[in-house]
C-alpha cells in the first residue's frame, strides 16, 4: 500500500500540475490514468459499480466542480474556468493492494471565501489525521473536523463518509467527519488503513443530492464544496500517512496570504 500510495499521489499530482482555466475534465483524467498504468497500477474506480445497479464509473478520477462534491465523472470534455474549484478524487489497486486520496485545486484565482474553504477542509483533514491512535476512536476523526470547521461556519456533510481500505475499495468501519452520538463506538486497532476524507460546504448546508447521471453528488442549495483525502495506516509505531498531498497543493497552489491566515454513506 505505502508503494501503492506513492504512485497514486505522484498520478495527482501530474493531473494537479495541469489545472488551469481552458483544460478539460477529460485532460485531467486521462493524465492520472496515463502515470497510473505506466507506474503498473490499476485505476480502481474505472468500472467500479459497487453493490447497486448503477452502470460502471466512466473513468480513472472523480472530477467534481464547485457544487459537484464528489463523483464527478472524469471523462466530460468539459473545460475548467477561472475561479472554479476542482476536486481530484483517486484511487488505485498496486499488487493487490487498494488506496484512496483527493484534493481540491482552485483554477486560477479565486475568491477568498472559496480560498478559505479550500483552507479549513484541508486544515481539518490533518487535524483528523493527527490524532488517530491505536487504542484511540474512529470518531476521534469526526471531533477533529468539527474543531476546526465550526469557527468558519462551513457546512460538514454527513451524507457521505470517509471508510476503510485495503483489499477493497470500501471497507468497513465508516470514517465519519461530525459527531454524532448515536454511531457505535470502534476502537482503532493495530494495522488498520482508513481514508480519512472530510466533505465541506460553503454554507452551513450540509446537504446533498444525486444527479440525472446517477453519480454525481452535488450540494442540494448548490453552494462550493470542498474534498480532501488521504489513506493512512495506524500502528504502534505511529501514523503513516500513505497517499501524500502532492508537493504543488502543499507549497504553492492552495497558499492563503500570512494576513489572512488565522481568518476564521461511503465515499469514493
Amino acid at each position: 500500500m505505502r508503494l501503492g500510495g506513492a504512485l497514486l499521489s505522484k498520478a495527482l499530482g501530474a493531473a494537479v500540475v495541469l489545472v488551469r482555466p481552458g483544460i478539460t475534465l477529460k485532460d485531467l483524467d486521462d493524465e492520472a490514468e496515463r502515470v497510473i498504468r505506466a507506474g503498473g497500477g490499476e485505476p480502481s474506480f474505472k468500472g467500479y459499480s459497487g453493490d447497486s445497479s448503477e452502470s460502471p464509473f466512466p473513468s480513472t478520477m472523480c472530477v467534481s466542480v464547485n457544487e459537484e462534491l464528489v463523483h464527478g465523472a472524469g471523462n466530460r470534455p468539459v473545460a475548467l474556468q477561472e475561479g472554479d474549484i476542482v476536486s481530484l478524487d483517486i484511487g488505485c489497486w498496486y499488487k493487490g493492494l487498494c488506496t484512496d486520496m483527493a484534493v481540491t485545486v482552485p483554477v486560477g484565482k479565486i475568491s477568498k471565501e472559496r480560498q478559505m474553504l479550500l483552507k479549513a477542509t484541508r486544515e481539518a483533514l490533518e487535524k483528523a489525521v493527527s490524532v488517530v491512535h491505536v487504542g484511540g476512536y474512529i470518531h476521534d476523526v469526526g471531533h477533529a473536523v468539527e474543531s476546526v470547521i465550526k469557527p468558519y461556519g462551513f457546512g460538514i456533510v454527513r451524507a457521505l463518509v470517509g471508510h476503510g481500505v485495503g483489499h477493497a475499495i470500501h471497507e468497513a468501519p465508516h470514517v465519519p467527519n461530525f459527531v454524532d452520538p448515536n454511531v457505535p463506538k470502534v476502537r482503532i486497532r493495530d494495522g488498520m488503513c482508513i481514508a480519512i476524507e472530510p466533505m465541506i460546504s460553503l454554507s452551513q448546508d450540509y446537504r446533498v443530492k444525486t444527479s440525472d447521471d446517477g453519480w454525481t453528488v452535488v450540494m442540494a442549495d448548490k453552494a462550493p464544496a470542498a474534498h480532501f483525502e488521504m489513506t493512512v495506516a495506524i500502528t504502534k509505531a505511529g501514523t503513516e500517512i500513505l497517499t501524500p498531498l502532492p508537493q504543488l497543493v502543499i507549497a504553492g497552489s492552495l497558499s492563503i496570504p500570512s494576513d489572512e491566515a488565522n481568518s476564521p454513506v461511503v465515499s469514493f
